[in-house]
């Protein structure tokens, strides 16, 4: 039988890049990747309706650049800057460095994987027909291009 491994620890390096980059010192290690896990969870939590495919964390000598990789930017941002000044306040708490916020667009969100199953998961909790929300997911990507999508739903439904 075959291993399972990570896709993501698959593709690092050839396809993808690591979600955080920076270096630190045995003492200063865990501490920062416990602080990256509170920081994805808050944006992830905070912002359901921005549609976050991806959260990046750079970290840099004095400040720490997060880069968010939305569907629609113009939630995270708010009306003119509000919003994200708002969330560089609250993410502070979290972080002792100055935090660097950078919503990116996703050019085509129905091709992204971690959007679609975040909609059938929304689909199936509205009480959708898993297969229906399946098929439905499934033929908007390949109308967007996509070249094969696979969709596996588990559990009790």
């Amino acid at each position: 039988m075959g291993q399972k491994v990570n896709p993501i620890a698959l593709r690092i390096g050839y396809i993808e890049d690591w979600r955080s980059n920076w270096y630190a010192d045995k003492s200063e290690f865990s501490k920062n990747v416990i602080e990256d896990y509170k920081i994805r969870e808050f944006i992830k939590k905070r912002f359901v309706q921005a549609a976050v495919a991806k959260v990046e964390i750079d970290r840099l000598a004095d400040k720490t650049k997060i880069v968010i990789h939305t569907a629609r930017p113009g939630v995270i941002i708010g009306r003119r800057g509000a919003d994200i000044d708002k969330l560089k306040a609250e993410l502070g708490k979290l972080s002792s460095r100055e935090i660097q916020i950078d919503p990116r667009e996703i050019k085509n969100p129905s091709i992204e994987a971690q959007l679609i199953a975040q909609n059938v998961a929304f689909q199936l909790e509205k009480r959708v027909a898993f297969r229906r929300a399946m098929k439905r997911s499934m033929d908007q990507a390949m109308s967007a291009g996509a070249k094969g999508i696979k969709i596996t739903c588990s559990g009790r439904l």
